[in-house]
């Protein structure tokens, strides 16, 4: 059986991440592909559990390298028990976040070493990458405003000084300018409509086939 593809969209808050991530399993599915979609951090019953120590509380809860191995220890349950599973099987699997945000949030927006993450990455997950990873760009005001209108609770970063989020930006768009061969920057200011039709663009240039 061959091996099903794995996209993942990154971003910063409020980039319309999620909205995206369904939209691109319903034009996959309509062309008869089983699509699976995930987030993180979650994923799997571990990592949700995870996660929710993560984004909520105060911004000062976790200092940078607390935040990346709890990152790293959800993302190995989730890889272990939904990603490589349905990538086994065969399914295509969206991801809401992956292992570039630990690199943009710990890394770019807190500052940790940069190869003591990507170490992380290689022993936690064996440095798996998606195959294709769209990144979500928009001003970090317009982002926040959108994020904190959620209301969901899960407010810990949106509650992080102005400059985390302007490093998290420009982390993001420097991790894109290094992977070229697997990243697509997507311009998130516009319509949803726009965007999408950016996206399946480019994931049928990417993997050669015609979404309708």
């Amino acid at each position: 059986m061959t091996r099903g593809k794995f996209i993942t969209l990154e971003g910063g808050e409020g980039a319309g991440k999620s909205t995206q991530v369904r939209l691109l399993k319903e034009a996959l599915q309509r062309q008869g592909l089983e699509v699976v979609i995930t987030r993180e951090p979650g994923g799997s019953i571990g990592a949700e559990e995870i996660r929710n120590l993560l984004v909520t509380g105060e911004p000062g809860r976790w200092d940078g390298m607390t935040e990346a191995l709890l990152n790293f220890a959800a993302r190995r349950d989730h890889f272990a028990k939904t990603i490589w599973p349905a990538l086994d099987e065969g399914k295509w699997v969206i991801s809401d976040r992956y292992a570039d945000s630990t690199i943009a949030y710990q890394g770019y927006g807190h500052g940790l070493d940069m190869t003591a993450l990507y170490q992380l990455w290689d022993i936690a997950i064996d440095g798996f990458r998606p195959d294709l990873t769209f990144v979500l760009d928009l001003p970090v005001e317009v982002g926040l405003e959108r994020a904190l209108g959620r209301g969901d609770g899960e407010d810990r970063y949106e509650k992080m000084a102005t400059q985390f989020h302007h490093d998290l930006r420009a982390g993001f768009l420097k991790i894109a300018a290094k992977e070229t061969d697997r990243c697509c920057v997507i311009d998130a200011t516009r319509s949803i409509e726009d965007i999408q039709a950016d996206m399946q663009t480019a994931l049928c240039r990417r993997f050669e086939i015609t979404l309708s």
